[in-house]
């Protein structure tokens, strides 16, 4: 099952995050944040699709992960366009987001060679909060949901590069640290 609905929303990630750097680049602030929330919703739809529908599988949870990373990758430089009150009023919170998104994913190619793909309840439950407060804060809300989502993400973020550091070799879809730590100890239970 290479291209399923879930795979499907996926991809449509991947390729609205240029089209959200066009927007954002030419100023169109509404339909950025329209596109936004099209891109966000996919994100949570293309899991639960996969999960209800039986269509899991490595090269889906793969292909979430990259357009996980071409969404959190665009959204900091479209805010530097759209927002740049923003960006110098919530300085540290802002750049606490960017390095919570790098240094995993720098850290997992230098080990693996591959982008990871845990999707840890953390990772989702921070995913949830930042989506909601970018949202927020393009609808013009208060600050304060992102200072939160950018705690809550820092320490979902440092509990991914725990994982990568335990786990030998890459392994999709790891709810959490101690399930990294028994994948660790039983490598017969590692998966490509």
């Amino acid at each position: 099952m290479f291209w399923t609905l879930p795979n499907a929303l996926s991809a449509l990630r991947i390729v609205l995050a240029p089209v959200l750097l066009a927007l954002a680049w030419t100023r169109h602030e509404h339909w950025f944040l329209a596109v936004l929330i099209i891109s966000l919703v996919s994100d949570i739809l293309d899991g639960k699709l996969a999960r209800w529908l039986n269509q899991c599988s490595e090269w889906g949870a793969r292909l979430d992960s990259w357009g996980d990373l071409a969404t959190y990758m665009t959204v900091p430089v479209c805010v530097y366009w759209l927002k740049p009150g923003f960006l110098r009023q919530e300085a540290v919170f802002f750049w606490l987001v960017v390095g919570a998104y790098v240094l995993p994913v720098a850290y997992g190619f230098v080990k693996f060679r591959t982008l990871t793909s845990y999707h840890t309840r953390g990772a989702v439950i921070s995913a949830y909060l930042v989506g909601a407060a970018t949202i927020l804060i393009f609808a013009g809300g208060s600050a304060w949901l992102f200072r939160l989502a950018a705690l809550v993400l820092a320490l979902a973020e440092l509990e991914e590069m725990a994982i990568t550091t335990v786990l030998p070799k890459p392994v999709t879809n790891v709810k959490d640290f101690r399930a990294a730590l028994r994948l660790a100890r039983n490598p017969m239970d590692l998966r490509a």
